[in-house]
């Protein structure tokens, strides 16, 4: 899918649900799109986080803050 397919344009909001159980390696997730006329369309998505490593620097905000709180954490 792509925004021509979906035919987004510009209008809508997106929720993305499953992420309450935290993040992990190419889980499967729900996203809401919701149209500026009411209408609604859900699709599955695939998270492209694909190692244990990139949700631990997700999960901590990023690379910087991973390397950072474990050099303080020494």
């Amino acid at each position: 899918d792509n925004r021509h397919s979906l035919k987004l344009d510009g209008s809508e909001t997106f929720d993305i649900s499953g992420l309450s159980e935290g993040i992990r390696p190419a889980m499967e997730l729900r996203l809401k799109i919701m149209r500026a006329d009411g209408a609604a369309e859900r699709k599955k998505l695939l998270c492209r986080i694909d190692t244990q490593d990139e949700a631990e620097y997700y999960q901590a905000g990023g690379i910087l803050n991973y390397v950072l709180n474990n050099l303080t954490a020494m």
